[in-house]
């Protein structure tokens, strides 16, 4: 990875290794941005994604690819930072009623706060994150409104913004896409998704466990596409 600055826009792009944000990473660099990649790790079960962010990043040449650690786990309040059991085996249905308990209170505001100041300092202005709500819509802080809000925020918040530098944009190009067109999406960018994890709950090994929601509508979306999916899964 290099830090060279070119003649191309900078983006400041969340990634946190799974599928989606792997996707969105692929998509601001189709845009013609050079990205920048932002990886928070909050205290969660799932730190194989550490590595598999690390992967997608070298994989697509990101212009600079920043770690930081933030732990939520001193808040507790959601089953992906050790508060409880992540919820297993719900039928596709049930994930469209109430917030799950893998909810981590505020996350997507602090990431995005986060992405924000990184964006401000680095003179970007575009953010890029692979939230969704289509699959399903228990995360109140995945919805447009919210990311509408969030960018109204950025720019009357920011020095940039109030001094009229450049205004602020929240990119959510997957936002009301299904999880299979996606993966065809990032199929047609390129992405390999061998190198992406999207567990809630992987074993110690970093395997999948193939039956939390975010597993299950994987899964679900590669088979419906009549593909395999290339991710390491215990017992499947």
């Amino acid at each position: 990875m290099t830090d060279q600055p070119g003649s191309r826009p900078r983006a400041v792009v969340l990634l946190s290794g799974g599928l989606d944000s792997a996707t969105a990473l692929a998509e601001a660099i189709a845009a013609g941005f050079d990205a920048y990649a932002l990886t928070v790790l909050y205290g969660q079960r799932h730190t194989v994604e550490r590595d598999c962010a690390r992967a997608v990043g070298d994989s697509m040449k990101v212009a600079r690819h920043l770690e930081l650690e933030v732990d939520l786990r001193a808040f507790g309040g959601s089953a992906l930072v050790g508060d409880g059991e992540v919820p297993k085996d719900r039928q596709v249905g049930d994930m469209a009623h109430g917030i799950p308990a893998t909810y981590v209170p505020a996350r997507n505001t602090v990431l995005l706060s986060l992405a924000l100041a990184w964006a401000e300092a680095l003179g970007a202005f575009d953010i890029f994150v692979g939230v969704n709500c289509l699959d399903y819509s228990g995360y109140p802080d995945c919805r447009p409104e919210y990311l509408q809000a969030f960018e109204t925020l950025a720019n009357l918040a920011t020095k940039a913004g109030v001094e009229g530098a450049g205004r602020f944009k929240i990119h959510a190009p997957l936002l009301t896409l299904t999880k299979e067109q996606i993966i065809r999406r990032g199929h047609e960018l390129g992405v390999d998704y061998s190198l992406t994890h999207s567990c809630y709950d992987p074993s110690p090994e970093g395997l999948a466990c193939g039956r939390c929601d975010s597993c299950t509508l994987r899964l679900a979306a590669f088979e419906k596409l009549g593909l395999e999916d290339p991710a390491g899964y215990a017992g499947i």
